[in-house]
């Protein structure tokens, strides 16, 4: 694997991570799980995380199809999805968490403990648009057999360190407090802003030749 390759990936990881904002997310997290055991906590944790792994890998592989279905360009989808990133990087910015994600009838959904893992906390907090958008736009940037393996291997790393912060998640919360939680959400935010930025100047620039 080339240097370069793993620069893919690595940049990749960064943009999730921006992108989700699983600290950001963590309140969020231990407020839903409050009522529940350890076990109930941990369990509700791995279902999380594997279900963002499914949806991202299901995104990945049939996200082009999809495009292609409804005769969308790719560069297209780079703009739309950038524009997305903008949206929630200025959200982040200005401290609010999760509300740009979740509407008040996936709230409303959110009651039962079986589901909680999935609905809100997989879809659509974590591995909302801006996450599967990402990872379209990756996927079809490098369509190559191997490149597509590694993003994937990328997305199953993320899904696997997601899963042990959540696992600590009380104690983090507790340690970082809030205000240490919206810092690292402002951060976040700012290079979320910045990777938005990248997806709709690469996107302009082969629909726009013009402009370069």
């Amino acid at each position: 694997m080339q240097a370069f390759d793993i620069a893919i990936f690595l940049h990749f990881f960064v943009g999730l991570i921006a992108t989700v904002n699983p600290i950001g997310i963590m309140p969020v997290f231990v407020s839903l799980t409050g009522a529940m055991s350890p076990e109930e906590r941990n369990k509700t944790a791995l279902t999380t995380n594997v279900a963002i792994a499914i949806i991202l890998v299901v995104a990945l592989i049939a996200g082009q199809h999809l495009l292609d279905l409804f005769s969308i360009s790719i560069d297209s989808f780079r703009v739309a999805g950038g524009l997305l990133l903008l949206s929630i990087a200025f959200s982040m910015m200005s401290g609010k968490i999760g509300e740009v994600k979740q509407n008040k009838e996936e709230k409303s959904e959110s009651v039962s403990r079986e589901q909680v893992g999935v609905v809100p906390l997989a879809m659509p907090l974590m591995a909302g648009p801006g996450a599967i958008s990402s990872t379209i736009v990756y996927g079809a940037r490098y369509p190559s057999l191997m490149s597509t393996m590694g993003i994937a291997i990328t997305i199953t790393i993320f899904a696997f360190c997601c899963w042990l912060l959540f696992r600590s998640a009380p104690y983090i919360v507790r340690f970082l407090g809030q205000t240490g939680i919206n810092v690292i959400t402002r951060i976040m935010g700012l290079i979320l802003a910045a990777l938005g930025i990248e997806f709709i100047i690469n996107g302009l620039r082969v629909m726009l030749p013009g402009l370069s």
